[in-house]
């Protein structure tokens, strides 16, 4: 069962007028990145650092036993601030020793900062929510549903998961605004508490609903779009998870039904297939 994703409004939204400042949240960047571009980037600044202290004591000396070489200064640098221990080469000059201490007092605060985050990044709680690809709009036991289904792409569960759905559109004001309306969809069931495989996520929609009445057309005209989140406990590690999904208006299939996850064996045992979790059928 495969993950998936679809481009919400918020990336076609050109804003302007905002100073990106990345430096400031560089802690929630790299918790938030792959691990691959976060050890890249740490692995990079430790580099860098080295390298700078290594042009100092090229520069200045100081250093016993040096041979003069840039790739000397360079791995007595990465000793000092490792703090492995030096072997020929040591400080013998009072500017050296100036250099080594600065140094192994940045090396103890990288070697913080570094096993921190990697903390952080092993004991996040990360979501593996999967959204069906579409929302059907059909009948559904008698009654006209909009339906999608999520499921959890881990084999532990999501305890006590909440979901929630709104309803987002751009509508004119009498003044001639835009405004982008949000409206909480009323779902038959918004709590599940265990969430596995598969759970169908519906909203009924009668005479109260905020759909009611609107055509396909409609949802085109008003770029309705529908958001959906998911919350809940991770079963294994007892952290906090969440997913957001939006489904744009193209997203949004009319007279279709989710197809059918479960069947039945002969000897009455159920069967999930969850190759078909994406499956649609037009009805």
């Amino acid at each position: 069962m495969a993950r998936d994703s679809a481009p919400d409004r918020r990336s076609q939204v050109v804003i302007v007028g905002a100073r990106p400042h990345p430096l400031r949240d560089i802690y929630h960047l790299l918790l938030r990145t792959s691990w691959t571009r976060a050890i890249v980037f740490l692995a990079s600044i430790y580099v860098a650092m080295n390298l700078v202290f290594a042009a100092c004591y090229w520069r200045l000396g100081g250093v016993a036993n040096m041979s003069g070489s840039f790739e000397d200064a360079f791995f007595f640098s990465v000793q000092t601030m490792a703090t492995i221990g030096y072997g020929g080469m040591y400080p013998q000059s009072e500017i050296a020793n100036v250099l080594m201490t600065i140094e192994s007092i940045c090396g103890v605060f990288v070697t913080a900062i570094f096993t921190g985050l990697a903390f952080s990044k092993f004991a996040r709680a990360n979501a593996r929510i999967v959204f069906s690809r579409h929302v059907v709009i059909g009948p559904h036991d008698g009654v006209k549903m909009l339906m999608l289904r999520i499921g959890n792409d881990r084999h532990d569960s999501v305890l006590d998961a909440r979901v929630r759905c709104v309803l987002t559109r751009t509508v004119h004001t009498a003044e001639g605004q835009v405004f982008y309306r949000l409206v909480d969809l009323k779902l038959a069931r918004d709590v599940a508490p265990v969430l596995s495989r598969a759970f169908v996520v519906m909203h009924p929609i009668d005479e109260d609903s905020p759909l009611h009445g609107l055509t396909a057309d409609d949802f085109a005209e008003q770029e309705v779009e529908v958001l959906v989140s998911v919350s809940g406990m991770d079963e294994t590690t007892m952290g906090p998870v969440h997913a957001v999904h939006t489904y744009e208006d193209d997203a949004i299939l009319h007279d279709h039904r989710l197809g059918d996850v479960l069947s039945e064996r002969p000897d009455g045992r159920l069967i999930m297939d969850v190759r078909r979790f994406h499956d649609v059928e037009a009805v």
